[in-house]
């Protein structure tokens, strides 16, 4: 008995029989993609152990939910523990097994390490390869050994199934029934074209699918057929970053060609088509449109699956304008009208979109849930880019919540699977939030210039995550080029090809590009409206992120003058990142290690340094505290202190002595220092101490008059008052501190300088750094 191109596997069958006759034992797994011919090779093995004499056991239900155990050696030679063993050769039959999940991958490990000797032998079948040697991969036959399998058929046809198969046994059979059964005048080549399912996973490639639709293209036939085949081949071009010009020529023909031959079915494919091989992020409003038309026409034609497709569009459309409302409406319509047409791959879309959904909400366990049921609805659907799905799915949940180190390797790989498709901006965010700012600036600087002449599905996010590295680790330059690129698109949300990914409003970019750049009203202004449109769409997690980001703009804008208001931020953002469990947020929200804080908490301060932690009324010694703090080891005039800011002092005042005055002063000094030594030595008590009194009096003048450097001291009243008030002010905070944080108290009463000029010196046994 043999399959056609199998003989090495064939050969591996038999000698695992042969070990299974010795008592030897053992296992062997086969692997390869739907239609290889896995389920074909069991049946064949099963065969050949029956001609043997061996007892053939299909092990099932591994997709019933129940507990599996593993059998003991004995269980599987079927006897009870106690009574002796007998020899029965077997063969244990496990198909398919990675599509019941990961408890029976588990189960098949175990019992294939208990199958080490003894008459009983296994052989299973999965999809993706499980690690247990030995294992063997099926591919694709060639088309010499295909041909055989379509002796019947035409060369041209059995090269059009290769092509659409892949050498896929399996594929190939169905294609050529599905050929047998047509008209005789059908062309079998431009059939397979439109109808073969393409084998790729998004932004991939499917290059004999592409061949086929070429060949195709090449080929005679009418207008409405022409427009369908040039249509799809600019869709399955997708996935060529460089082909945007070629796709748009193939598009535009292909929907002149339909609209030239009027048929609502062909108008209805195309556009759906051109959606697809054009996505221009700009074009929400007019995808919105489209997608009206999509439904329309094919609603004329009675074709259900285009009708779907529109529906879905207008989905996409609606999310990317921000109207989260009315694009879950336009999911519902679409999720019903796919169950009533019993499509599997539309119910998985919708679940996956449904996950999203729950992300962006914060209901974080159900999207986890939707998540694993994508993961096992797709396999089932044979959706080829199911774990890609619900790897983005779980990625966007990790997102939200902060825990962006578990992101940084699975990207760097996407990008080294699909270059040109800039997953490596996607890498570099997550660099750039775990704090590998120096790798995730050298992406952004080797990425920039591509991106931004880039376009696609992805474009958007793309940006949008180079904008977040940009605004913790970019230059102007760079901040300045992103927030250009992005500002068309405020008021939208940030949306990933079919709204598998919603990354947040664009304005939250913007808001963060401009605080890079130093624009404190147009931070302020842009962080408003994307918490104000987190807040309307009920997106809890991006509005504590959007808080978090406001609250730091604000706080650089207005100082003090406005602090309640980030305080406020501040309790909101932290109050929801608890609720949610978002840790990432949490932690960014906490002190770093060796870092004490002193921020706004409502119309309060809250003081965190290291173990001890302090809330503070608010008053004038507390904003002074912050803004010396905030200027470790600079010196701030009393006046500059009580105004708010450098370059708020008032004009010098004229000097208290001028130097004339100066002058006679010390030389009456000299004249009173020899008068007093004259009386020293003639005794006479009472004329030295005349002399010592006047020249006491003399000296604490001038040294009222004189500062630093005995340079003149202004007798300004409006300086000495803000000297006295700041200074009385600044120790009683230090002493409210100290009752509270005593630490922390110390360590500020060390630090502090006082006088005409205040200063922050940080004093041994401090913080790293202050956050305030």
């Amino acid at each position: 008995m043999t399959l056609i191109g199998r003989r090495g596997v064939l050969a591996a069958v038999e000698q695992l029989l042969d070990r299974a006759a010795a008592g030897l034992g053992g296992h062997l797994i086969v692997t390869g993609p739907p239609g290889a011919g896995k389920t074909a090779l069991i049946g064949v093995a099963a065969d050949l152990a029956q001609a043997r004499g061996i007892t053939v056991v299909r092990v099932t239900g591994l997709n019933s939910g129940s507990p599996i155990s593993v059998p003991s050696p004995g269980e599987i030679e079927g006897r009870p523990r106690d009574e002796p063993p007998r020899v029965e050769l077997r063969l244990l039959l496990i198909d398919d097994v990675d599509r019941a999940g990961t408890e029976a991958v588990d189960f098949v490990s175990q019992l294939a390490a208990r199958l080490s000797s003894g008459a009983t032998v296994l052989l299973a079948t999965a999809e993706d390869p499980l690690g247990l040697t030995p294992e063997i991969r099926l591919r694709g036959l060639t088309e010499p050994e295909l041909a055989l399998l379509t002796s019947d058929l035409p060369a041209d046809a059995t090269h059009a199934i290769w092509l659409a198969s892949g050498g896929l046994p399996g594929a190939a059979i169905g294609l050529a029934r599905e050929l047998a059964g047509l008209d005789a005048t059908a062309d079998a080549v431009t059939h397979l074209a439109l109808t073969a399912p393409s084998r790729a996973e998004f932004l991939d490639l499917d290059a004999g699918l592409i061949r086929l639709l070429e060949a195709a293209a090449e080929r005679p036939s009418p207008p409405a057929t022409r427009a369908r085949v040039l249509a799809r081949l600019a869709r399955e071009s997708l996935g060529d970053p460089s082909g945007g010009a070629r796709r748009r020529e193939l598009v535009d023909e292909a929907v002149a060609l339909a609209r030239t031959a009027g048929d609502p079915g062909t108008i209805a494919e195309v556009l759906d088509s051109r959606l697809h091989a054009l996505w221009d992020p700009a074009a929400a409003h007019e995808r919105l449109t489209t997608a009206t038309e999509i439904v329309e026409q094919a609603r004329q034609a009675c074709d259900a699956l285009a009708e779907r497709r529109g529906l879905f569009w207008r989905f996409v459309a609606l999310a990317e304008l921000g109207e989260l409302g009315p694009a879950e409406a336009a999911l519902t319509a679409y999720a019903r009208a796919a169950e009533l047409a019993g499509d599997a791959e539309a119910a998985v879309v919708v679940l996956a979109r449904q996950a999203m959904l729950a992300t962006v909400r914060g209901r974080f366990d159900l999207a986890a849930g939707l998540a694993a049921e994508v993961a096992v609805r797709g396999r089932r659907a044979g959706l080829s880019d199911t774990e890609r799905l619900a790897g983005s799915l779980r990625a966007a949940l990790a997102a939200v919540r902060g825990e962006f180190e578990t992101l940084v390797d699975p990207w760097q790989e996407l990008a080294r699977r699909l270059p040109g498709h800039f997953f490596e901006a996607t890498a570099a965010r997550s660099l750039a939030e775990s704090g590998r700012e120096v790798e995730a600036g050298l992406e952004l600087e080797r990425l920039l210039p591509s991106v931004l002449a880039g376009s696609g599905p992805r474009w958007l996010g793309v940006v949008a995550d180079l904008a977040i590295v940009a605004s913790r680790t970019g230059d102007a330059a760079a901040a300045q080029a992103l927030y250009d690129a992005l500002l068309p698109y405020q008021g939208r949300l940030v949306v990933w090809g079919g709204a598998n990914t919603i990354t947040g409003p664009v304005d939250d970019y913007l808001g963060r590009l401009a605080l890079r750049l130093g624009r404190l009203d147009q931070a302020v202004s842009h962080l408003d409206g994307a918490a104000a449109l987190a807040q309307r769409i009920g997106a809890l997690p991006w509005l504590a992120w959007t808080l978090a980001a406001r609250a730091r703009a604000l706080s650089m804008r207005d100082g003090e003058g406005d602090g309640s208001r980030a305080g406020s931020d501040l309790d909101r953002a932290r109050s929801m990142a608890e609720r949610l469990g978002m840790t990432g947020l949490l932690a960014r929200l906490a002190p770093a290690p060796g870092e004490w804080r002193l921020a706004r908490d409502g119309d309060d301060w809250r003081l965190d340094a290291g173990t001890e932690s302090v809330r503070l009324r608010d008053h004038r010694g507390m904003r002074y505290l912050r803004a010396l703090l905030a200027a470790p080891g600079q010196e701030i005039a009393a006046l500059d202190l009580v105004a708010g800011g450098a370059g708020l002092r008032v004009p010098e005042g004229d000097p208290m002595l001028d130097e004339a005055a100066r002058t006679a002063y010390r030389r009456r000094l000299r004249v009173l220092d020899e008068q007093f030594d004259a009386a020293d030595r003639a005794g006479d008590v009472e004329r030295a101490s005349a002399a010592q009194a006047e020249r006491t009096a003399l000296l604490a003048e001038l040294r009222r008059a004189t500062g630093l450097g005995g340079r003149s001291r202004a007798q300004d009243a409006e300086a000495e008052r803000a000297r006295v008030n700041a200074t009385r002010a600044l120790w009683a905070t230090v002493k409210r501190v100290e009752s509270a944080a005593p630490l922390a108290g110390a360590h500020l009463r060390a630090s502090l300088h006082t006088g005409r000029f205040f200063r922050y010196q940080p004093a041994p046994g401090g913080p790293a750094r202050w956050d305030v």
